[in-house]
């Protein structure tokens, strides 16, 4: 074990063909913690004749050691200030090989291409596993808000505007607006993409369509990365008669003031008649005594 790191770094250009490379993709949400895996499946290790070194592989910065291991120990003397105190090995599993990482609070500056290279002392110093983990961030958007229709000042009334907004997500989402009633994708006519101070992004849309007799519109926000997505739905339909469903509510309403009206009557009346009752009764006591 008597080379340096920057020996090390020419040993990890050996051909893959030596030892097989095992190559994963992990997703993690910002701020959670995430597990790069590297486990090796041979024969029992004593971690004394060992050196584990996790490094940053997809990029040539002058600082590329995430942590290392040698000897049973950890070594922080060439390990990146940006990973100081934000990497933990499970000491509990390293004697069964699983030479796994735990990198805390990962950002947008954690994703990279992490290399895990197990080196054993037998007659000579020799890579027995090596492995591959790339570490994608995302965060999931806000349930999108829907508005509309807004009439445009300049227009006859034909055409409306719709908008939608979300945030808080990572990365850039894919936005969509859907005419449901024959699920055709409509252009959007502004999409405004916004990023923020903790990485996060915040989208805004608008679609400006003519207004139809059946309008059903559904703004989409999609999060490639994490699988998910979001929409919104807005439906006017007009009635038989001519009448929107906005005059039907209002219709509605209408109908329910009008029964609570009655009901407020009847009670009112009710209350007459008890006391009624309740005056005769007592004028009846009084004629008795007498």
């Amino acid at each position: 074990f008597y080379f340096s790191y920057g020996f090390l770094l020419l040993l990890l250009h050996i051909p893959r063909a030596v030892i097989a490379l095992e190559e994963k993709i992990i997703v993690s949400k910002l701020g959670d913690n995430a597990t790069l895996s590297c486990i090796y499946r041979g024969r029992e290790l004593h971690l004394k004749n060992l050196r584990v070194y996790w490094q940053i592989a997809d990029d040539q910065e002058e600082c590329s050691v995430v942590h290392a291991l040698i000897s049973g120990q950890d070594n922080e003397s060439e390990q990146c200030i940006h990973f100081k105190n934000r990497t933990r090995l499970f000491w509990d599993r390293l004697k069964n090989g699983d030479f796994s990482l735990l990198l805390l609070n990962v950002s947008q500056s954690d994703e990279h291409t992490y290399k895990c290279v197990v080196l054993q002392k037998t007659e000579y110093n020799k890579v027995i596993h090596q492995a591959e983990v790339v570490l994608s961030l995302a965060a999931s958007y806000s349930q999108p808000i829907l508005s509309g229709p807004i009439k445009n000042s300049d227009s006859t009334g034909e055409e409306v505007t719709f908008s939608c907004k979300s945030g808080n997500g990572y990365p850039e989402p894919n936005v969509y607006w859907i005419n449901k009633t024959d699920n055709s994708h409509l252009p959007p006519s502004q999409l405004k993409i916004t990023p923020h101070a903790d990485g996060t992004y915040s989208v805004f849309s608008t679609l400006m369509v003519k207004a139809t007799s059946n309008m059903q519109i559904e703004c989409s926000i999609e999060n490639k990365i994490l699988q998910e997505n979001l929409s919104a739905n807005y439906t006017q339909q007009k009635q038989s008669n001519g009448s929107s469903t906005e005059n039907k509510n209002l219709e509605k309403n209408g109908q329910g003031a009008q029964a609570a009206g009655i009901i407020s009557i009847v009670i009112l009346i009710g209350l007459l008649v008890g006391l009624t009752c309740w005056l005769w009764r007592r004028r009846s006591s009084k004629l008795l005594s007498y």
